[in-house]
């Protein structure tokens, strides 16, 4: 009886202590004191919701809950009244199919519009994702009265893409930089001038520090961090995707695009056996059929893409008419060759030798990745959404969700198209070797030309020192 007395006074001590804190702490709410008072024998079960564990609602306990983010339908109320007639599931179904078509046409539009217009899409969307992550973190942790976050959010978001840009000017306008005084002193000290501005960000939320706000402030600096490694850097890679030819930039997302549609065509028409828990409505049926449909559509756009100059070629800035040119002698990988087709399935094509461009076997891989671990990019943005209790990032494309809904699974396959293009395609770039070895003293340059005559004597290309 008595340790019963004690713990229970202990208990109440505790419960006296935070109400204390609260009322002293406007931005924590008092949301979380009914953790200490539940009755410890009932079931767990009872106070968690679908899917949620112990380090969910030990998190609750902390942060008074997640509230979700309130969705609604956006669905335009030309559709609402024309498919009126039909159950949710098809309506929803015929939502998904007219807005797929129209992004889809909006996709075409901008390609046919050239590089330049891309990468301003591709901006946009990078800020819109970040606006619509930062924006469920602000919801979640309700920190709208945190001083100056929002501000210092988007000035880091500023600063990331400074410091990005910064560097692709610098790799592929070298020569319009340096033509101009100003962008030449600007490269030359572009990644000081970086580090100095994110320093001043740093430095600001530092200031910013509240006593009674110093958890959720961090928790907000990092989240805003996490945020933009997520989003801009792998942009940024999109970018230099872009750079290498369009034709890298088209087939990847065109694959995750395809995946996407088959998949879920499949598992709406056939789907009968759950594939993963995060997402309910993903099938194996849906999976499997996305992945072959994907790699047949991967090899066939590939096919039709290597025929043409203005996808092959890297994307360039020509300094002479401050434009963008594609044009160039395709490369190896945009030449076809005759391949000689295995003997256990040459019985059953009835062919001995098979003609394609070297690209379309790289396109497999793209295709294969982009069917069997884009998805993953979708299911991580699923546990994401379920630990935030919301449906979508955004009410932005109804029937769709936000842009990060769409883009969870491009940005996944943006970093492997860079790393398969530094690992497997891309070796040393002459030119941009020639723009450094231009901007070096002429002691250097002279250095360096005495280095490699001297190699290239050693190895029997150049004739002897004596000869020269």
């Amino acid at each position: 009886m008595r340790s019963h007395c004690l713990q229970s006074s202990q208990h109440l001590s505790a419960q006296l202590f935070l109400q204390q804190q609260f009322a002293e702490s406007p931005g924590l709410r008092p949301r979380a004191l009914p953790c200490l008072d539940a009755p410890q024998g009932e079931s767990e079960s009872e106070n968690k919701l679908d899917g949620e564990t112990a380090s969910d609602s030990e998190s609750k306990c902390d942060f008074g809950g997640s509230s979700p983010v309130p969705t609604s339908d956006d669905t335009p109320e030309v559709l609402n009244r024309a498919l009126s007639n039909l159950s949710s599931r098809w309506k929803n179904w015929w939502v998904r199919g007219i807005l797929t078509l129209a992004m889809i046409t909006f996709f075409f539009i901008i390609i046919y519009l050239g590089p330049m217009v891309l990468m301003t899409i591709v901006m946009c969307v990078q800020i819109k994702c970040f606006h619509e992550i930062i924006t469920i973190g602000y919801n979640v942790y309700h920190s709208y009265d945190l001083p100056w976050f929002r501000t210092l959010s988007w000035y880091f978001l500023l600063c990331v893409n400074y410091f990005f840009y910064g560097e692709t000017v610098t790799d592929y306008f070298f020569t319009l930089v340096q033509r101009e005084e100003p962008l030449r002193i600007l490269s030359k000290y572009h990644r000081f001038i970086s580090f100095a501005l994110y320093l001043t960000g740093f430095c600001m939320f530092v200031l910013s520090l509240v006593k009674k706000h110093y958890r959720l402030q961090f928790y907000m600096f990092g989240w805003t961090h996490v945020t933009l490694l997520i989003v801009v850097t792998q942009s940024h890679l999109i970018i230099h995707n872009l750079f290498e030819g369009m034709i890298w930039f088209i087939v990847p997302i065109s694959c995750v695009i395809c995946n996407d549609i088959m998949a879920y065509m499949f598992g709406f028409f056939f789907g009968r056996t759950p594939l993963i828990k995060l997402s309910p409505k993903k099938t194996w049926e849906g999976f499997i059929g996305g992945f072959f449909s994907t790699v047949l559509f991967g090899l066939l756009l590939s096919y039709v893409m290597s025929g043409y100059r203005c996808f092959t070629c890297p994307v360039e800035f020509n300094n002479d008419t401050n434009s963008f040119t594609v044009d160039c002698e395709p490369s190896e990988l945009f030449q076809l060759q005759e391949y000689n087709i295995p003997v256990l399935l040459q019985s059953l094509l009835g062919w001995k030798t098979v003609r394609m461009y070297p690209f379309q076997i790289h396109s497999i891989a793209l295709s294969t990745f982009a069917s069997l671990i884009g998805p993953f990019g979708g299911f991580f943005a699923s546990g994401f959404k379920r630990a935030f209790k919301i449906k979508d990032f955004a009410n932005t494309i109804p029937g769709h969700g936000g842009i990060m809904d769409r883009f969870d699974c491009q940005y996944l396959m943006a970093t492997f198209v860079n790393v398969y293009i530094a690992s497997f395609i891309r070796g040393p770039n002459p030119s941009k070797l020639i723009q450094q070895f231009l901007t070096l003293r002429p002691e250097q340059q002279l250095h360096i030309f005495n280095t490699l005559k001297a190699h290239l004597v050693d190895r029997g290309v150049l004739g002897s020192l004596e000869e020269a």
